[in-house]
């Protein structure tokens, strides 16, 4: 079992930036591929960013690529996501995500794909 907590969210200007960590409990962190998803009110939970066990793979979503990077610290058990230039359209619950394995694509990219969550940190973004 992994336990995922979030931290790092809040209130920031367009154009600002946060860092939202994702601390993880229990079962060997190197052993699962690290995604973030986010939740904005009335839209589905969708994709952000994904890394894999390694750290040499990552992935992103098109609306986020060139303002965020995902990257873990295995050491610490804890993934991160820097956000840079932030847009009002990034306003979400920002979810952490994990999948079971060590592959390169062995990743969280799709709510299927997730075998465990956090409990979500607010991000708003104001114009």
């Amino acid at each position: 079992q992994v336990q995922l907590v979030e931290s790092g969210g809040g209130l920031v200007q367009a154009g600002g930036s946060l860092r939202l960590s994702c601390a993880a409990s229990g079962r060997t962190f190197s052993s699962y591929g690290m995604g973030w998803f986010r939740q904005a009110p009335g839209k589905e939970r969708e994709f952000v960013a994904a890394i894999s066990w390694s750290g040499g793979s990552a992935y992103y979503a098109d609306s986020v690529k060139g303002r965020f990077t995902i990257s873990r610290d295995n050491a610490k058990n804890t993934v991160y996501l820097q956000m840079n230039s932030l847009k009002p359209e990034d306003t979400a619950v920002y979810y952490c995500a994990a999948r079971r394995g060590r592959g390169p694509a062995v990743v969280p990219r799709t709510i299927h794909e997730s075998d465990y969550w956090g409990q979500g940190t607010q991000v708003t973004v104001s114009s």
